[in-house]
């Protein structure tokens, strides 16, 4: 797929009292560099790191939301070593185009996406 069918990503995190604020956001560059510029392609290229990446696409239907959202969960602490765990601490969202917006087309276009990386 030559283009990446998304309108945006969004990529969250939160420091706990506990945590080191300049870590989590260190976390949070790996999967966007501060010397990237914005592109989406930049956050679904970490992704083929992913050891998860069949399960994600079999698990679709339930990380695709009525509004064409789609959600992921990794691992802050593998995030902040420069790796890719399905996991907690930062949240990946992305509003996937589908024409018509139906779950049905965003949930296929996002498998093949997915399928390509």
């Amino acid at each position: 797929m030559a283009t990446v069918p998304l309108h945006y990503v969004d990529l969250r995190a939160f420091s706990y009292a506990t945590e080191d604020d300049k870590r989590v956001a260190d976390a949070l560059r790996y999967f966007l560099p501060e010397e990237a510029e914005i592109d989406r392609r930049v956050v679904l290229d970490r992704l083929t790191g992913l050891d998860g990446i069949d399960r994600v696409i079999d698990e679709l239907d339930e990380r695709v939301d009525d509004n064409c959202a789609f959600f992921l969960s990794f691992d802050k602490q593998a995030a902040y070593r420069d790796e890719v765990v399905l996991g907690d601490g930062l949240t990946l969202r992305g509003k996937i185009e589908a024409y018509p917006a139906k779950k049905e087309t965003a949930v296929a276009n996002l498998r093949d996406l997915l399928s390509d990386l």
